[in-house]
């Protein structure tokens, strides 16, 4: 069986406030790409006595603690699923605000279900979905949302108009989400994300904020360069995806990008 779990991006984000359980909340809007990974997984041979993940394509750390594997165990307390043979071939950058391995966890929890029958609602993988990371439930209904809470807080938001073109940039710099938010200072403001988020595309830029920008365009000066860029190229809106390092930018129609940034593109095309 096969699947493209996809990336998402951040619509702005913002941190409100740290919680008790060592998390933080947020606001954010997410918003599903067409950039995605490949997953993939066969039956095991009878005899078999232990799963096996094979990962091709960018790096993404040791495959014992990926959480494709995770996902499963979670499962396994639950139901009883044969051994797999898994591939997963990465083409979303970890460490870049995409949620790749989110997204990879997520898809395969909506395979294995499909699969083997389990007969679990969406409400049931969002709950499985959330042991794999706080933006993992997007990824089940993987539709545009508001998230609250750590991100799992969802509500169903509109798609953009059709007709504009994304460009996202990845400059090979890995970001660590926990030491971003240990930096971060939560504050609470209103309006809420949704409000700004119907206004014209070419508002976001005054509107929109990612509170992480301030934190990482500080340490890596590359990536605010690189969103600078962007709008000098006729971005509508640019922003850094979730704690980075990924940068985007949403265009009225497929740009021409000088060589300084298109060596960075790892997608271009419609939402």
């Amino acid at each position: 069986m096969i699947n493209f779990p996809c990336a998402k991006i951040n619509i702005g984000l913002r941190i409100t406030s740290r919680r008790e359980d060592g998390y933080h909340n947020i606001q954010t809007i997410f918003y599903p790409v067409r950039l995605c990974d490949v997953l993939e997984f066969v039956i095991m041979p009878p005899g078999s006595d232990d799963d096996r993940l094979t990962i091709t394509g960018m790096d993404a750390g040791n495959p014992c603690e990926n959480l494709v594997l995770k996902v499963l165990a979670t499962l396994r307390k639950i139901y009883k699923i044969p051994y797999l043979d898994i591939h997963l071939h990465k083409v979303i950058p970890p460490g870049a605000g995409l949620g790749g391995g989110s997204s990879d966890a997520a898809f395969f929890l909506k395979m294995i279900n499909r699969h083997f029958g389990l007969g679990l609602n969406n409400e049931d993988l969002r709950n499985l979905a959330l042991s794999a990371g706080s933006d993992a439930p997007f990824f089940i209904e993987n539709l545009p949302a508001y998230a609250e809470g750590r991100g799992e807080c969802l509500t169903s938001l509109p798609p953009l108009p059709e007709g504009y073109h994304l460009v996202i940039l990845y400059p090979g710099i890995s970001i660590s989400t926990r030491e971003a938010y240990m930096k971060c200072t939560p504050v609470m403001r209103e309006p809420l994300l949704p409000v700004y988020y119907r206004e014209d595309i070419i508002r976001w830029r005054k509107l929109i904020i990612n509170d992480f920008e301030k934190i990482v365009f500080e340490s890596y000066p590359v990536l605010g360069e690189l969103k600078e860029k962007l709008y000098e190229n006729g971005a509508l809106y640019s922003s850094m995806s979730g704690s980075g390092s990924a940068v985007y930018g949403i265009f009225s129609e497929k740009p021409e990008l000088p060589p300084a940034l298109s060596r960075h593109v790892i997608y271009s095309g419609p939402f």
